[in-house]
């Protein structure tokens, strides 16, 4: 497997997880109060909304060719620490 596609693979279980994980707090949203509710909802639009971004860049990367894929790689890695960052984020904000 080349380097390009263990990275793909990588990416595309780190986007899996967090897409599960974006699923666990849509759950976690009914049992509060509708201020609370508006809020975690909104944060959560702002994670699918990452989340989309994250899997733009991976379908970007994947039809990039091997000798391209480097430069694709700066931007990918850009959309996945604004995806870290946004579920650290909201995790905290659901915790409070």
């Amino acid at each position: 497997m080349s380097e390009k596609e263990l990275y793909q693979q990588k990416r595309r279980a780190q986007l899996d997880e967090w897409r599960a994980e974006a699923d666990k707090l849509k759950a976690k949203t009914s049992g509060a109060s509708a201020d609370v509710q508006l809020e975690m909802r909104k944060q959560i639009k702002v994670l699918e909304g990452k989340l989309d971004e994250g899997k733009a860049k991976l379908s970007e990367l994947a039809d990039a060719g091997d000798e391209a894929w480097d430069s694709i790689k700066g931007g990918v890695e850009s959309a996945w620490d604004s995806l870290k960052t946004g579920f650290s984020d909201a995790a905290r904000k659901f915790k409070e």
